[in-house]
């Protein structure tokens, strides 16, 4: 897919032997999984609660409610509720704004340099009186001005979620599309629960999607089987999977994935939170890269799972250990697969440097 890793510098130069997240934040990051709604401060929330008259009486009530605690069930209900309340807080305009911008703000001080995060307009829609299109202009004016403020580069995917069915997501698709052309919207994403709705009803939007020009990213293959990820790819037209971490249950469907070059975007703290997998030691990301799979490492949800990107890459080293040749190759990985042009790649390598 043309572009050099060995461009860029080896993460031994920066500090070698040491394994602090301070270590890992010296390395230039890409992120491709980022989720805006889980990845809000604690801070910005309660002044928001007490400013809109919420009911939330403290920081402890708050956390329980949008972050994960070490002592509550991982499970992927759990993880999908906090949601729920995250989504309350997108009341106004100038809320919306500022949320993208401090995501942004926040995943520039970890040093990402390049960064895709997505958006579910339907959701952020219901807290205020915006429209589908004005929330993704919204966040698109906020994306422009934070990316120039931190330099840092960030594209956008908008996301739909299954248990909306497809009706919905077509509104999302058409105002996605009429929007393409300020170069920040780049993808289109399926979400939430697997079990929820067949993805054949959804065939027919993302066909759409495709034609005008979308990248298309599935979540599957995390709280569903490994066929919905070969589904995410007949069906939908996917070239990435959000997590994908069942993908070794079937042989053929390994087989296929390899085949297709699929891309995995695996985020290892989201699948131990959400209950996928029972201890980060077990997390399959390890047999996935011995396998040939194309994998890259992100966050989904930093705010929920109380995690930065250079937090997993400690993590992905320390606790799996993915020698430093391996995590340069998820960071390849993630350049080859990023959702610009294929001109603008080499670019994109330059940033790692």
């Amino acid at each position: 897919m043309g572009v050099d890793r060995a461009r860029t510098r080896p993460l031994s130069e920066f500090s070698p032997g040491i394994l602090s997240v301070e270590h890992f934040r010296a390395i230039p990051k890409i992120d491709l999984h980022r989720h805006l709604e889980g990845s809000l401060r604690l801070t910005t929330l309660l002044e928001i609660g007490r400013q809109y008259g919420l009911d939330i009486p403290n920081t402890s009530q708050l956390r329980a409610l949008v972050q994960i605690r070490e002592d509550e069930a991982f499970t992927f209900q759990n993880f999908l509720s906090k949601f729920q309340t995250l989504r309350k807080f997108f009341r106004s305009p100038e809320i919306i704004g500022r949320l993208t911008r401090e995501v942004i703000a926040d995943a520039a001080a970890d040093n990402v340099r390049y960064l895709e995060l997505r958006f579910t307009p339907i959701a952020l829609s219901r807290s205020n009186n915006l429209s589908l299109g004005e929330v993704i202009d919204q966040v698109s004016t906020s994306t422009r001005q934070a990316d120039r403020d931190f330099n840092i580069r960030t594209r956008l995917i908008v996301s739909v979620n299954r248990h909306e069915g497809p009706d919905l997501a077509a509104q999302v698709v058409e105002q996605a599309i009429q929007r393409m052309d300020n170069g920040l919207l780049v993808g289109l994403d399926l979400a939430g629960d697997e079990t929820s709705t067949p993805v054949q009803l959804f065939a027919g939007v993302f066909r759409e999607a495709r034609q005008a020009g979308l990248h298309i990213t599935i979540h599957a293959g995390e709280w569903g089987g490994p066929q919905n990820i070969a589904e995410a790819v007949t069906v939908l037209g996917a070239k990435r999977i959000g997590h994908g971490i069942r993908v070794l249950e079937d042989p053929a469907v390994t087989t296929f994935a390899r085949q297709q070059q699929l891309v995995f975007e695996v985020c290892v703290t989201s699948n131990y939170h959400s209950g996928v997998v029972p201890a980060l030691a077990m997390h399959p990301l390890p047999r996935m890269a011995a396998r040939g799979l194309i994998v890259t490492i992100n966050t989904d949800d930093p705010s929920i799972c109380q995690v930065n990107l250079s937090e997993e890459y400690r993590r992905v080293r320390q606790e799996m250990g993915f020698s430093e040749a391996m995590i340069n190759t998820c960071i390849d990985a993630a350049v080859r697969s990023a959702f610009i042009p294929q001109a603008e790649k080499p670019g994109l390598a330059e940033l790692l440097k």
